[in-house]
């Protein structure tokens, strides 16, 4: 006679195993979701803060004081190419740099860029020191208008999702063009 061979545990066995990773996967994309949406929540939070700056004077202030809070990160900073003139803006204020260091980022820089670093990007000024994880975004006006460049930093080396980071950071920056552009074109 033939052995009698038990499926059915086996089968139940399984079935546990691909719920249980199922389950898993499902919670792993709520996270996701939960936490693009609040990605998007603040990106759109520091875009209608920067649309209520009456003057570049505020809206720097709006981007190196107020952003930081909004998007919940460490550090801003601005660095911005005006004719010949350069300048870089922080939490500290605004100093002049040279305007050819500048450009030569800003020739060398993607739209956007998201990495984990040693030491944060120069325009950190002092805090580049203690930046892990940064993302610098192109400020594209036409010329003769300025062109810069948005640094945002972490002081912890975060793992950085560029697909959907770039996307909302790129809104970003060319929310930020847009408004030097209606500014400048009134004057």
């Amino acid at each position: 006679m033939g052995q009698l061979i038990q499926f059915e545990e086996h089968a139940v066995a399984r079935l546990r195993e691909r719920l249980g990773a199922a389950e898993e996967a499902n919670q792993d994309l709520i996270a996701f979701a939960r936490g693009h949406s609040g990605a998007v929540a603040s990106i759109h939070a520091a875009v209608l803060a920067a649309m209520e700056a009456d003057c570049v004077d505020t809206l720097l202030h709006v981007i190196t004081q107020e952003w930081p809070l909004i998007l919940g990160i460490d550090a801003v900073a601005v660095g911005l190419v005006v004719g010949e003139r350069g300048l870089r803006a922080d939490g500290n204020g605004v100093q002049a740099v040279e305007a050819s260091f500048l450009q030569r980022q800003l020739d060398q820089l993607a739209p956007v860029e998201l990495r984990t670093v040693e030491r944060g990007h120069p325009l950190f000024g002092p805090a580049c020191e203690l930046i892990r994880a940064e993302a610098l975004v192109r400020i594209d006006c036409d010329p003769p208008l300025p062109g810069g460049v948005i640094a945002l930093g972490q002081r912890a080396a975060l793992p950085l999702d560029a697909r959907h980071g770039s996307e909302l950071l790129l809104f970003l920056g060319r929310s930020v063009a847009t408004i030097i552009t209606r500014w400048l074109a009134r004057h």
